[in-house]
Parts: structure tokens; C-alpha cells; sequence
């Protein structure tokens, strides 16, 4: 039987700037963790997932608070339940593993779904742009937060592993081992045409409305 669990939220309440000169007043981040953080702090593993995904790597959680209906019944199990547990690749009889929705996401860490705390109204078109290295400092705070100064590993698929990569580049001296998976250390010239095609896809969407 799938293993329940709960996301977990982090409130930063001091202004994050953004690499593109643009300023968050405090962010809110959606993570979840499995395993036990051993005594010395030594033994966690931080998850970055890819651009589409989430912080619910694995499990069974069927609601996460602020979500409505983004969080469909297809994000009730973990993307990679395949890997984490006892006995599996990311074994949490002995690793502690995290795994944080991307600042920016849509699944409970703070984004242009969410409500501008100046405004009371969703940021929508206004949300500033966020970068891979944005997203590697978010997580950082997240580890001070958790009082864990250096991971044993770091590890992450496509968009996840150009997080790992930054994070191992940007702040060596926190963690040992990095893990990057479908991915490589930056983006090539067809990467951004499928991007490009994407990104098309949704704005002649009737619903997208300008970002609003």
C-alpha cells in the first residue's frame, strides 16, 4: 500500500531579488520530505524535479492546501515512487530525502497563481521572471531552514539536474555528490525551439488571457 504523506511549507518573509532586478516581498515553498535526518545532519539528499513536476516525489497525498484544482487526481502519487523508499535507489532507511516545488511552480510554492500580499489578487502577468539560480537560492534557504549546512547528495532530472549542476557550481562546499539525469550543464539550440513551441502552445490558448 502507497505510503501517505503531507506537503510541508516554508514561509521566507523577507524580500528574495531575483536575478532579473525584480524583487519577491517573502516567498512561501511546498516541500516534502522521506526518511529520518540522521544527528549530524550528514544523510539528505535534495530531489529537484523536472520543469512540469512537483514537490510529491512519492506516496499517496491526495490534497495540498491552496492548490484547488491544479492538483488533479494524476498528482496524488509520487512522480518517482519507483525510486524512493526502503530497499529502493534512494533508500530512506538511510537517506533523508527532500524534494521542493520550484519557486515559480503551481503546486503550493509561490507563483503567478498566487495571491500578491499587497494586492490581495493573483499575480498572474506580473510575476517576475525566475531563473534556474533563483530557484537553487530558494532551495538553499530551505536548507538553512531545515539546519542542514551540507547534503550528501544533490540530484535531479532534465530541468532538475541544470539545478543540480548550479547548485554544485554556486555553493560546492554543501554538498558531496551530484546527480544530474537527462541533462547536461546548459541548453542547446533545439532545447529552446521545443521550449519555444511550448510556450506558443499555451499562450494561444483562450484561456491564458495574456498570463491572466
Amino acid at each position: 500500500m502507497t505510503t501517505p504523506v503531507s506537503t510541508q511549507f516554508y514561509h521566507h518573509e523577507a524580500d528574495f531579488r531575483l536575478r532579473c532586478g525584480e524583487e519577491l516581498p517573502g516567498f512561501t515553498m511546498a516541500y516534502e520530505t522521506w526518511g529520518e535526518l540522521n544527528a549530524d545532519r550528514s544523510n539528505a539528499v535534495l530531489l529537484f524535479h523536472a520543469l512540469s513536476g512537483s514537490q510529491h516525489a512519492a506516496g499517496y497525498n491526495p490534497s495540498v492546501p491552496g492548490t484547488g484544482e491544479r492538483w488533479t487526481e494524476e498528482c496524488h502519487h509520487g512522480w518517482w515512487e519507483d525510486f524512493i523508499g526502503p530497499g529502493k535507489a534512494l533508500d530512506t532507511a538511510k537517506w533523508f530525502v527532500i524534494c521542493a516545488n520550484s519557486l515559480g511552480g503551481c503546486y503550493g510554492t509561490t507563483g503567478p497563481s498566487s495571491l500578491h500580499p499587497r494586492t490581495g489578487k493573483p499575480w498572474g502577468s506580473a510575476f517576475p521572471q525566475v531563473t534556474v539560480s533563483d530557484n537553487v537560492r530558494a532551495h538553499l534557504l530551505l536548507l538553512d531552514h531545515l539546519g542542514i549546512r551540507s547534503l550528501h547528495a544533490v540530484m535531479g532530472a532534465s530541468v532538475g539536474g541544470l539545478c543540480a549542476l548550479n547548485l554544485a557550481t554556486t555553493a560546492p562546499e554543501r554538498v558531496r555528490l551530484v546527480v544530474p539525469i537527462a541533462s547536461g550543464c546548459r541548453t542547446t539550440v533545439l532545447n529552446r525551439l521545443i521550449i519555444f513551441e511550448q510556450i506558443m502552445a499555451i499562450e494561444n490558448d483562450r484561456n491564458f488571457r495574456g498570463g491572466d
